[in-house]
């Protein structure tokens, strides 16, 4: 089954849930502000992106200018971070079996399964 990893308020998200829609590619949302990824789902989903918990970071959001930018934060401390504050996750993820990526933009999703 593919999931994509959804905030209706992106513009992004919306595009690539678009895609999948238009594709008829069946496929479940999860709302991962309403229903934040625990550390163990974060760290698989990182393992699928291929990626440590920094490179997941949403640099451009406030929270993340205001409280933590520049200061030296662990991979460790990123996680917990990112568990407690979704919306720091970069978006839209899309994943499937073992493989994952961040879908920006949203026709990644295309070559991501192969369309």
């Amino acid at each position: 089954m593919l999931t994509i990893y959804h905030n209706g308020e992106c513009s992004k998200c919306r595009g690539a849930l678009e895609i999948l829609q238009e594709q008829n590619i069946p496929h479940e949302v999860r709302w991962y502000l309403a229903e934040p990824l625990s550390k163990d789902e974060l760290t698989a989903l990182l393992k699928k992106l291929g990626i440590p918990p920094s490179g997941l970071v949403r640099k451009s959001e406030p929270l993340y200018t205001e409280q933590y930018e520049g200061k030296n934060i662990s991979e460790e401390e990123w996680l917990k971070i990112l568990a407690e504050n979704p919306i720091l996750v970069q978006r839209p993820i899309v994943e499937k079996g073992d493989k994952a990526i961040i879908a920006r933009p949203p026709e990644k999703v295309l070559a991501f399964l192969d369309i």
